[in-house]
């Protein structure tokens, strides 16, 4: 699904949560903060070619040179966002799973941060998935992301079969890696556009779908195509 953000001509003003329009003064980790914020907000509703820096400004409680002095050209807030965006969606995926649960349940928290991170911010997964993916030079910062999160889940998948006492060829352990990866964000992309979709039953949705295969694989159990 493709975002759909408003046309050129379009200068009805994006509406601020509560709390997006800071005043007065600040720290600046924290300003920058603010900014990001109004940023990923902005970028996600208009997209990131019709995006105004004076409305992330505006939002931002700011003037427009000091987004600048703060965070660099348009190009460069953007990349920015998208860096914080990805650090959090990964520091929520890496923090969920408790390596001391059984396999299942690791999979499962840490399908279940994934979703929570999505329908905490939808608009961060918005600016990530809908429109930097597919653009360079933002695409690369995607790709790390996602080789990132491909990573975590091998390890994860790794030390679980290995507790079963069985050893898997790496590259079947990044193949099934990749397809939960791949079934992950099409859900999430869904989960993102139901706010009213509890990230927890989105996981047990996708455990559902993939963990009879998986702990079948666990136990030494694949299919084959006849010969």
């Amino acid at each position: 699904m493709q975002s759909n953000p408003l046309p050129p001509g379009d200068d009805a003003p994006v509406t601020p949560r509560a709390g997006d329009t800071p005043r007065g003064r600040v720290p600046r980790a924290e300003r920058e903060q603010q900014m990001l914020d109004a940023a990923v907000l902005v970028f996600s509703r208009r997209g990131f070619h019709h995006a105004n820096m004076d409305e992330i400004a505006e939002l931002s409680g700011v003037s427009k040179p000091m987004v600048y002095a703060y965070l660099g050209t348009k190009e460069e807030l953007f990349i920015a966002c998208l860096r914080r965006e990805s650090a959090r969606l990964v520091s929520g995926l890496t923090s969920a799973a408790d390596p001391t649960l059984p396999p299942d349940r690791q999979l499962w928290q840490g399908f279940k941060g994934f979703f929570e991170f999505v329908g905490a911010h939808r608009d961060g997964w918005s600016v990530l998935y809908r429109q930097a993916r597919t653009q360079q030079p933002f695409s690369v910062v995607v790709a790390a992301m996602r080789e990132t999160v491909v990573e975590v889940i091998t390890d994860r998948l790794d030390a679980a079969l290995r507790l079963e006492g069985r050893q898997v060829k790496p590259d079947d352990l990044t193949a099934m890696a990749l397809t939960l990866v791949g079934a992950s964000e099409s859900l999430a992309d869904w989960l993102a556009d139901h706010p009213d979709e509890d990230p927890g039953r989105t996981a047990t949705r996708l455990m559902n779908a993939v963990w009879l295969g998986a702990d079948q694989l666990m136990h030494g159990v694949t299919w084959r195509p006849p010969s």
